[in-house]
């Protein structure tokens, strides 16, 4: 199975980017990779065997679906790894001091998509959040 990764440099610090990607009042604000869709529910029970539910829906409600995930592993402003519903992998880094965070997300890839349109929707969400997190 090949993976695929994404980063991102936000410039806030640490404590901040971590609050803002594992709560759920936040998720649903940048959890979605065009602004025709949006997260109206999120879910996150933050810690191993814990589970994550975010609902992600076109707008005009022609589409949607839930992304669920089960923790593997958490450190506490490092590190968050899951398995995905369908048993792919994924593994978010958060490297940061109390002045930028870099996030480096690497997942499993999947065989419905093109490696290129997976990597720029995961691309498109991680930009989002980073946009989002910086602004609030």
């Amino acid at each position: 199975m090949e993976t695929i990764s994404v980063a991102s440099s936000i410039f806030v610090p640490v404590k901040k980017v971590w609050n803002y990607y594992t709560t759920p009042e936040h998720i649903i604000k940048w959890n979605f990779a065009d602004p025709s869709w949006h997260c109206p529910k999120a879910e996150n029970d933050l810690r191993v065997g814990g589970s994550y539910l975010a609902r992600m829906e076109a707008k005009d409600g022609s589409f949607g679906f839930d992304f669920e995930a089960v923790y593997d592993d958490i450190i506490k402003e490092k590190k968050i790894s899951y398995t995905m519903g369908d048993g792919r992998k994924a593994t978010i880094l958060f490297d940061g001091n109390d002045k930028v965070t870099k996030v480096t997300i690497t997942f499993d890839a999947e065989s419905n998509n093109s490696l290129e349109m997976q990597k720029n929707g995961w691309q498109a969400i991680l930009n989002n959040f980073a946009s989002y997190t910086e602004a609030n």
